[in-house]
This record gives structure tokens, C-alpha cells and sequence, in this order.
């Protein structure tokens, strides 16, 4: 699967602050198919969406 990455936040937002997923709410009331997965080795949230061969995905 590639995906191309909108935003990074850091996993360290205050309690009760969701930053990625507000973020990806965002997108997907526009029309994008954005979803939030946590990137383990940066320790942060990333948001995506799935991308094609053509887009250039990560």
C-alpha cells in the first residue's frame, strides 16, 4: 500500500486533545479519504490517504 501523508502531529498532545483526528475529520468533510495511523518510530500521528501509483505515495 502507498499513501501520501498530509500532516504529522506529535503523540505527546495534552489529554483530551485529539489534533490528528480533528485534522482528519477535517479532510474527509471536504471529501478526502483521510484516515490518522501512528508512526511508531517517529511517535507521531500521521494523516493519510491511500494513494496511487501515480501520486508519488509514501
Amino acid at each position: 500500500m502507498s499513501a501520501r501523508v498530509l500532516e504529522r502531529f506529535p503523540a505527546g498532545a495534552p489529554r483530551g486533545s485529539w489534533p490528528a483526528e480533528e485534522y482528519a475529520a477535517a479532510r474527509r468533510a471536504e471529501g478526502e479519504p483521510a484516515t490518522v495511523v501512528m508512526d511508531l518510530k517517529s511517535d507521531a500521528f500521521l494523516v493519510v490517504v491511500e494513494g496511487r501509483e501515480e501520486d508519488g505515495g509514501v
